[in-house]
């Protein structure tokens, strides 16, 4: 009997994942034909500055509309003695709803603009520049969108209700998503800059297995991608408010991890804009805060990234050497480090694999991160995974409370052929990163897969990283000296055969002299 319940369980689980997934792509499909409205005029790289904000725009303004309802049918007449903070999520000033946009016959791009600062205002603590942030859109240009093309935009968002009534947080986050993965396609340039393949993200999440009431941050977090899917593994999503963290550099994208989370339903999370390795704004007593959960995809490779700075920081983050300034990578990694909770902080970071064997200054570095302990898993990557990121990648896991099993060893996946080739790049499935996870939780050693080696065998190994040094790899077959001579003559002859054929047709088509 039970295990006919567990069976109808699942495939009433599975049910549910299609139909959201079937919602989801419904709503995504309607978004990104937004982009054809905007098609011609507006760079398709410039998409996003559009898109992303008129659909957050349009989303606040129906969920303002539903909570407008509910007040109405709780509270009836008694409504206007409540202030509006007490009935609504955001405030949206007169003037400045959807509707009121969608009314404006003349002058559209002046009524968005007026409309998105008019709520920024309104909103100091949980919106301030978020709609300014996209300095790439011009509203108001009239020759690259003239109030026709802008009221046809208006009127195709119009057209689907995006209110909490409509779609869920889940699915409306999980179209958004889609929707900069989409953006991501279409400009592979910069596209690693903000987007990390979900199934990598999981994968990181999985190994830092955040609990409810976890602190995480994502010092490097893009678009939010991988806060966002740390929230959905904690027990308790409500157990997250206030607990989240990211900091990025980059203005417009900072905004749209805001939007992100936002959509997603996350709350009381703090997203920053502003340079980590120059200027990291989460400082408690006087000191680097630090975090349960750490995790990031950082820029590979960074350069002029401020050395000068790190190499006397006021925070004690260069507590095992100082980078050059052509390579921020370890910079990173110690900013990190520095900010995991003692006895009980984790770290999951995407590097380029140079970062496990690099000599030189790099190769100190490591050698003093190494020796404190704390590298628990080191998993490398297959190629092309990555968007705009040439070089192929790897996975560090920190911990600083190793269990006692693992301390003084490190376990060493190599997951380059773990992956599932598709034409244009490489993906990880669902199936692939579960084959990574469980390699990492039998923690033993496996041919061709995983090693588990101890420090003494690292020092011996000069401190690389490197997997491929410690993984046992299956025995080549034994080779026949008799069978390889007989195939390379064979070959020999088969080269000669043709060359005699080409100069034949080469001498009977007159191209050479006989």
């Amino acid at each position: 009997m039970s295990e006919a319940v567990r069976v109808t369980e699942e495939a009433q689980h599975a049910d549910d994942i299609a139909d959201r997934e079937t919602t989801a792509n419904a709503l995504y499909n309607h978004l990104y034909e937004a982009c054809n409205i905007l098609r011609g005029p507006i760079d398709q790289d410039d998409y996003k500055s559009y898109v992303i904000p008129i659909l957050f725009f349009k989303r606040i303004s129906d969920v303002y509309d539903e909570e407008t309802i509910e007040a109405e049918q709780q509270y009836g007449d008694d409504i206007e003695f409540y202030p509006e903070e007490e009935l609504h999520t955001f405030i949206i000033p007169k003037g400045c709803h959807w509707n009121d946009v969608r009314n404006t016959s003349e002058d559209v791009g002046k009524a968005i603009v007026d409309a998105m600062m008019g709520i920024e205002h309104a909103n100091p603590d949980t919106m301030a520049g978020l709609f300014s942030s996209f300095d790439d859109a011009n509203w108001t240009d009239k020759t690259k969108l003239d109030d026709e093309r802008l009221k046809d935009l208006i009127e195709h968002m119009s057209a689907l209700p995006v209110g909490n009534r409509n779609y869920s947080a889940d699915v409306m986050g999980d179209a958004y998503e889609y929707l900069i993965k989409k953006f991501a396609d279409m400009s592979k340039k910069n596209a690693g800059e903000f987007y990390t393949p979900r199934s990598v993200v999981k994968l990181m999440v999985r190994m830092l297995s955040p609990k409810s009431g976890d602190s995480v941050y994502d010092p490097a977090c893009g678009t939010g991608g991988m806060l966002i899917e740390a929230i959905r593994s904690m027990d308790d999503e409500k157990a997250s408010y206030g607990k989240i963290y990211g900091q990025e550099k980059n203005l417009s994208t900072s905004a749209i991890a805001r939007m992100n989370l936002f959509l997603h339903g996350a709350k009381e999370f703090k997203i920053v804009r502003e340079d980590t390795l120059r200027k990291p704004v989460f400082i408690h007593n006087g000191q680097l805060q630090q975090f349960d959960c750490v995790l990031a995809n950082p820029p590979f490779g960074l350069d002029h990234w401020g050395a000068e700075i790190f190499e006397n920081d006021q925070w004690g983050r260069n507590i095992w050497g100082s980078p050059t300034d052509s390579n921020a990578d370890y910079a990173w990694l110690q900013h990190m480090y520095k900010s995991m909770r003692p006895g009980k902080g984790r770290c999951a970071v995407v590097m380029p694999q140079g970062v496990l064997f690099h000599g030189g200054r790099e190769g100190e570095i490591r050698k003093k991160m190494i020796e404190t302990d704390c590298v628990e898993c080191v998993v490398t990557l297959v190629g092309n995974l990555f968007y705009g990121a040439g070089v192929s990648a790897c996975i560090l896991f920190l911990n600083n409370n190793k269990p006692l099993a693992h301390r003084g060893k490190i376990c060493m996946i190599d997951a380059t052929s773990i992956y599932t080739a598709q034409r244009a790049k490489n993906v990880m499935t669902e199936a692939n990163t579960d084959e990574v996870f469980r390699l990492w939780q039998g923690y033993e050693n496996v041919i061709d897969r995983c090693a588990i080696v101890d420090l003494d065998t690292i020092r011996a190994k000069e401190y690389t990283l490197s997997v491929n040094t410690y993984i046992e790899k299956t025995p080549a077959p034994p080779i026949d000296p008799k069978k390889i001579r007989a195939e390379f003559f064979a070959a020999l002859q088969e080269v000669h055969d043709s060359e005699e054929a080409l100069t034949q047709l080469l001498k009977e088509g007159g191209y050479i002299d006989g």
